[in-house]
């Protein structure tokens, strides 16, 4: 029943991992983002278009960096994954499997 919501959760976890790896090592390229994430460079390289298309990276001459869109965001996606839990546990709770 919720196996699309945890292949999207593993996905944002995955671009998140990227994210700050171009934060911590920019500018970087795909080769060496696959190197240090583990990941296939076509994986990479998706996670860097979706990161673009959100405004959190850019591309540059020598390689993906972090914009400033990107500490903001990043806290807002904290945020709105603190809500995200506390309604999953809601629904635990209320099915009365409290764990």
């Amino acid at each position: 029943m919720l196996e699309k919501i945890l292949s999207e959760v593993e996905l944002v976890e995955r671009h998140l991992r990227v994210v700050r790896i171009v934060a911590e090592n920019q500018p970087i390229g795909i080769m060496k983002l696959a190197e240090l994430t583990g990941l296939p460079a076509h994986r990479v390289r998706y996670s860097l278009k979706v990161l673009e298309g959100q405004g959190y990276i850019q591309a540059s001459p020598v390689g993906a960096i972090v914009t400033e869109a990107a500490k903001q965001g990043i806290e807002t996606l904290y945020s709105e994954i603190d809500a995200i839990i506390a309604l999953l546990e809601s629904m635990r709770e209320e099915n009365g499997t409290n764990r």
